[in-house]
C-alpha cells in the first residue's frame, strides 16, 4: 500500500479515534464526578434517614473521577508515547470506579455511612456505626458510577487500539505551512494572484 493510500485509510480512525476517546473518558468521568456529589445510599439511625453521597460512601471515588477528567482533557495534547500511557491509565483508572462502585451496588454496609453516622450521632467506630444502622437503601446511583466507569474504561482502549493514527495537533498547521511554501515556488497565474488577494495575501511578499 503507497503512503496516500495509507493516508487516506487512516484518515477516518484519526479522525474518530481522537474524538471518540476524549469524548469517551470526558463524558464518562463528568458523569461518575456528578455521581459522586449525588446521595448513593440512605442509612436509618433511629428512625432517622441520613442521606450518604457517594463521595462520602467511597472517598477515593471523586479523586479518581477528577483524575479520568484531567486525563482526558491531556489526551488532546500529547504525543503517541504518552497517548498509549494515558489509555493504559484511562482502563486503570475506570477499572477502579466500575469495581468500587459495583462492590457497594452489590453489598451496602454500614460502613459506608460511617462519615455520615458519626457526624449526626458524634459516636465513632465502624462496630459502633453497625449496631447503630438498623437499615440501609440504595439509589440508582452506584449502578450508574459503574456504567460510567466501563465507559472510561471503553476510552482507554480505544485511544490503545487507535492512537497510532492520531496526528499531532499541530500536523495541520505544519501541512498548510508546506503547502504555502511550495505554492510559493509556483508561478501564479491571475486566477491564483485574485484568490491570493481575496484572502488578504500582499502580492509583493
Amino acid at each position: 500500500m503507497s503512503d496516500a493510500a495509507r493516508s487516506r485509510a487512516s484518515g477516518p480512525i484519526a479522525a474518530r479515534g481522537r474524538s471518540s476517546a476524549v469524548l469517551g473518558a470526558l463524558a464518562g468521568a463528568s458523569v461518575a464526578l456528578i455521581g459522586s456529589t449525588q446521595t448513593w445510599l440512605t442509612a436509618t439511625v433511629a428512625d432517622a434517614a441520613l442521606p450518604v453521597s457517594g463521595a462520602e460512601a467511597v472517598p477515593v471515588l471523586q479523586p479518581l473521577t477528577l483524575a479520568a477528567l484531567a486525563l482526558s482533557l491531556v489526551l488532546t495534547l500529547v504525543g503517541r508515547v504518552l497517548r498509549y500511557v494515558l489509555g493504559a491509565i484511562a482502563v486503570a483508572v475506570g477499572g477502579t470506579i466500575a469495581w468500587i462502585s459495583g462492590r457497594l451496588a452489590a453489598d451496602p454496609t454500614p460502613s459506608a455511612a460511617v462519615s455520615v453516622v458519626t457526624e449526626h450521632t458524634g459516636i465513632a467506630g465502624a462496630d459502633a456505626v453497625s449496631d447503630l444502622v438498623t437499615g440501609i437503601s440504595l439509589t440508582p446511583w452506584p449502578a450508574v458510577s459503574v456504567v460510567a466507569g466501563a465507559v472510561v474504561v471503553l476510552a482507554g482502549v480505544w485511544t490503545l487500539a487507535t492512537a497510532h493514527a492520531w496526528r499531532r495537533s499541530g500536523r495541520r498547521y505544519e501541512n498548510d505551512g508546506g503547502a504555502a511554501a511550495r505554492a510559493a515556488d509556483e508561478p501564479l497565474d491571475a486566477v491564483d494572484s485574485w484568490d491570493g488577494l481575496s484572502r488578504g495575501d500582499d502580492p509583493t511578499r
